[in-house]
């Protein structure tokens, strides 16, 4: 036999302990008022320690060795580059919410797609950042992403779409040096818009370090708005808060700018994709070689028998609610026939 329980074992033992040792109590006095002639009702409280039993056993989840898992080992690094600049917010996705909504999707699109890889996630505006190094924790990736804030409008003097170049390429080689078997995927989600006078920066050094990936295009040709982002503690992350970005007089327009965008893709040697709301976006498969399940070392799992427990549970709490009907019926007969009575009783005073 196997707990799992559902709280601390010495907290089940708190709750139920008490309810119990009163329920025992009264099972004993109605079995000796009974002994003594009278009529305390020994069943029902054997049933109600039962049930608290029960409800005790329940907590602590009860369940026996035996049951398997096949687990998923994919030796797979995902590198995950991310546009944050101001550009990122305007609203032409899905027609009118900001882009990055978008990217958190396709973000937990791509984990889904590489279950058990690892991942890293670097973001980009003014400098890059490597927000989170190679991990398995697939959860603290979608937190890293879900929290994530455009720059600062007012701070913002410009950026280049390929400022991550350089670090990029040197976490694609920290992987490589780390575990030289393992498959490495380049992802790169931006709108591809330039906003410095300087041509971009190539991508062309982290080449050799990937086996595939992709690069996600967002934005439209018509252009969305953009709020300003005001860095403002609890706002919301499309805007942040702030009004609309302003130029020469009328909002200022964000519009993907695709040729840069096929152009990383070049230098990655990875596919380009524009994205839309309406369309799933389409990854290569991990390398066969490094995806596999792990037949020898199955991950063993409890049969959980807490089921079986929870249904003893159902049939008592059955049978307390049948007896309280009963009980309520014959109330209401009870008093129903001592009406007539009392009013004949009454009556004959008055005579």
């Amino acid at each position: 036999m196997i707990l799992q329980p559902v709280i601390a074992p010495f907290l089940a033992i708190l709750l139920v302990l008490p309810v119990l040792g009163a329920a025992v109590w009264m099972l004993v006095r109605a079995i000796r008022r009974t002994n003594g002639g009278g009529s305390g009702g020994p069943a029902i409280w054997a049933l109600r320690v039962a049930l608290v039993l029960a409800c005790g056993i329940l907590l602590l989840r009860p369940g026996v060795p035996g049951g398997q898992v096949r687990t998923l080992a994919s030796a797979t690094d995902v590198l995950i580059a991310v546009d944050t600049t101001a550009s990122m917010v305007a609203e032409d996705w899905n027609g009118k919410d900001p882009r990055m909504d978008g990217v958190r999707q396709d973000v937990r699109a791509i984990i889904a797609a590489y279950p058990g890889a690892r991942f890293a996630l670097i973001t980009f505006d003014a400098t890059p950042v490597l927000r989170l190094p190679m991990t398995t924790d697939s959860g603290a990736l979608v937190s890293a992403v879900d929290v994530l804030q455009p720059e600062v409008t007012r701070q913002s003097k410009g950026s280049s779409i390929g400022i991550a170049h350089q670090l990029v390429a040197q976490t694609l080689q920290n992987a490589q040096k780390a575990s030289p078997d393992r498959a490495r995927l380049v992802f790169y989600l931006g709108d591809g818009e330039q906003t410095v006078s300087s041509d971009p920066e190539s991508f062309a050094d982290a080449k050799k370090y990937a086996s595939g990936g992709g690069v996600l295009g967002y934005g439209t040709t018509e252009g969305g708005p953009m709020r300003e982002t005001t860095g403002a503690l609890g706002a919301p992350s499309a805007g942040s808060g702030g009004g609309y970005i302003q130029y020469q007089g009328s909002d200022a327009l964000s519009r993907i700018d695709e040729k840069n965008l096929q152009k990383i893709a070049s230098e990655l040697g990875v596919t380009y994709q524009h994205r839309t709301a309406k369309q799933k976006a389409v990854f290569p498969p991990a390398p066969s070689s490094t995806t596999a399940y792990r037949e020898n070392d199955p991950l063993t799992q409890p049969t959980d028998l807490s089921w079986i427990v929870a249904l003893v549970v159902v049939a008592l709490l059955l049978v307390e609610i049948a007896r309280a009907t009963v009980l309520i019926v014959r109330m209401r007969g009870l008093s129903v026939s001592e009406a007539p009575a009392t009013a004949a009783t009454t009556s004959g005073g008055d005579s």
